[in-house]
């Protein structure tokens, strides 16, 4: 890889610390990278496996079984952690700009920065709404209501007020939360003998439907699930504003409002601000637009992967096996650049498995018009779950 400024060595930088990424030290680790130098920025040390998420919700897996230490997998792959978040680069001079005011230099540079939450209801209604993202944002919202509900619970029949919960999207990501707090809290009630009909639960979205990017059976599946947890639906709601304590929306049957102590927001996201303000090239919601060999459209030398990317060849919802099927070959590539090979190219799966837990240690597989559900399903999910995330606890070597 010719240095771009012969002074130094090659300088590869890693922006993010998602999914991609942590396949890529793993991969450079166990094949050491000679002739360049290994950085990577995150704002968080401690980077969330999605897949477990909605499990450490439910109170399945405590905090340190779903989050990889980066600064430990850094060390096994020889790179330097930088605690920084980047907020712009200048591609003519190779930098990346951190919020600290610092500048990180690349010769590769790859990003892998997740989405950001779109929330279109103004500064004001935004401020009343929990976005999932940064999970580390909606951790400390959900341990403040999680004790919000244990002191209801425990005040009995002195606390007449119900506590109503609204989440804010209806794909895969908003009903396994959904379900997975539900489960949780009816848990906390029953351990302090307290009524679980006092939480009341709300599903939002702007689609005729839930899951409109599954199959009709799986749609057919957790509606049941939603409607034998008695959770209230609100199709076709396009959530407009929101306020301390209610939220409102515009409807096909017009507008409707409702009281809700907490509204978590699971709708689409998009790409950072920073992304459409480099420069380079990105799609209508944002994301970096990329080809097979996961460079970013024109850019010989930025490649970018997981949710912050859109495939041109190969558009695909956002999904975390995505962003981990892309690791290997970003590894490989960035590996083929510094020796100047030629790229290998990724081409996503057509149809790929969904594995959707129901907060109550069940779950729903399906791929294209398979189902199948229950028990058995939910710790097949945990079996590939803990497995990826052994990858990273048990390094060779045992890095510490």
């Amino acid at each position: 890889m010719p240095s771009h400024d012969s002074g130094r060595p090659g300088e590869i930088l890693l922006v993010g610390g998602g999914h991609s990424h942590v396949i890529v030290l793993r991969e450079l680790g166990l094949r050491p990278l000679a002739g360049a130098r290994l950085t990577i920025v995150s704002i968080a040390a401690r980077t969330p496996y999605s897949g477990m998420l909605p499990g450490y919700v439910a109170g399945h897996y405590d905090f340190d079984q779903v989050h990889i230490d980066l600064p430990r997998l850094a060390a096994f792959a020889g790179a330097r952690f930088v605690a920084d978040e980047v907020i712009g680069i200048d591609r003519g001079a190779r930098l990346a700009h951190c919020r600290s005011g610092r500048s990180l230099p690349w010769d590769l540079l790859s990003i892998n920065v997740g989405s950001t939450p779109r929330i279109d209801l103004g500064v004001t209604g935004a401020a009343h709404v929990v976005p999932v993202k940064p999970i580390s944002g909606f951790n400390q919202r959900w341990l403040a209501l999680l004790q919000r509900a244990r002191l209801l619970a425990a005040a009995g029949s002195a606390a007449a007020q119900p506590l109503t919960i609204a989440v804010v999207g209806g794909g895969a990501a908003g009903v396994e939360l959904l379900l997975a707090m539900q489960y949780r809290l009816q848990q906390e009630f029953a351990t302090l003998r307290a009524d679980p009909e006092r939480l009341r639960w709300h599903l939002l979205t702007r689609d005729a439907d839930i899951l409109p990017t599954h199959s009709r059976t799986v749609r057919q599946q957790f509606r049941r699930v939603l409607a034998a947890r008695g959770v209230q639906l609100h199709l076709a709601a396009a959530v407009d504003d929101a306020g301390a304590g209610w939220l409102q929306w515009q409807g096909t049957n017009g507008a409707g409002r409702l009281a809700a102590d907490e509204v978590v927001w699971v709708t689409r996201a998009g790409g950072a601000p920073w992304l459409r303000d480099s420069g380079l090239a990105v799609d209508d919601d944002g994301f970096l637009c990329v080809g097979e060999t996961l460079q970013v459209a024109d850019e010989a030398h930025i490649f970018a992967a997981g949710d912050c990317a859109s495939m041109i060849d190969h558009p695909r919802e956002k999904a975390g096996v995505f962003a981990v099927r892309m690791g290997r070959p970003l590894a490989g590539n960035l590996r083929r650049a510094v020796a100047g090979g030629k790229l290998i190219h990724f081409r996503p799966q057509r149809r790929w498995l969904a594995l959707i837990s129901t907060g109550d240690r069940c779950a729903v597989a399906s791929r294209g018009a398979f189902l199948a559900a229950g028990r058995w399903v939910w710790h097949w999910k945990d079996w590939i779950d803990r497995r990826f995330m052994r990858l990273f606890a048990d390094l060779p070597g045992g890095s510490a």
